[in-house]
């Protein structure tokens, strides 16, 4: 018995995977900036700076994605990670209906 593997889907797959994550790990960077900025601790040069690296390292990822060939695979990541979180987040803001489902 052999097991078939789809090479081009298993780089896609994890490579979707690699990038969602960085994309992740980008937005929290993107959050924290906004915060240091919106709480006056940054310099004007060092807002600068810390807004074009995160343009430079987004411009990086879309490369990356537009070269590999992994835009939809990055995207279905993502979309699934989004589904995942909603949900958890459902079942800490409203912990009586979850409660109901798990009896169901």
């Amino acid at each position: 018995m052999s097991i078939d593997i789809d090479e081009k889907n298993l780089k896609h797959g994890v490579l979707g995977l690699v990038m969602a994550l960085v994309e992740i790990i980008q937005d929290a960077l993107r959050l924290q900036a906004l915060r240091r900025v919106e709480g006056g601790g940054l310099s004007p040069e060092e807002e600068t700076r810390l807004g074009e690296a995160l343009l430079d390292l987004e411009e990086a990822i879309a490369q990356i994605k537009v070269e590999q060939g992994i835009s939809e695979a990055v995207k279905n990541v993502r979309d699934g990670l989004d589904e995942l979180v909603d949900d958890v987040l459902e079942q800490i803001l409203h912990p009586e209906k979850w409660s109901k489902e798990i009896k169901s």
